[in-house]
C-alpha cells in the first residue's frame, strides 16, 4: 500500500510540474526518501513508461 501511495505521489508531482527534471539524488531529497526506496519507486514508473532517464542522467516524463 505504501509503495502505491509513493508512486501516485511522485506521478502527481511530475504531472503538476511539466518539464520537471531531477537526478536521483535531487528526487530523493525532494520527496524525503532514502535513495534506495526512491530508486525503486522510479523504477516502477520507468517500467510503466511514465518516466524515462535522459541522456544527461535526469528523470523526465516520457514524451517531454
Amino acid at each position: 500500500m505504501v509503495m502505491n501511495e509513493l508512486v501516485g505521489r511522485i506521478r502527481a508531482e511530475f504531472l503538476e510540474m511539466p518539464g520537471l527534471r531531477l537526478t536521483l539524488t535531487q528526487a530523493s531529497r525532494l520527496w524525503g526518501l532514502d535513495e534506495g526506496v526512491c530508486r525503486h519507486v522510479i523504477d516502477v514508473l520507468v517500467r510503466a513508461s511514465f518516466l524515462r532517464w535522459t541522456p544527461g542522467g535526469t528523470l523526465a516524463r516520457v514524451g517531454e
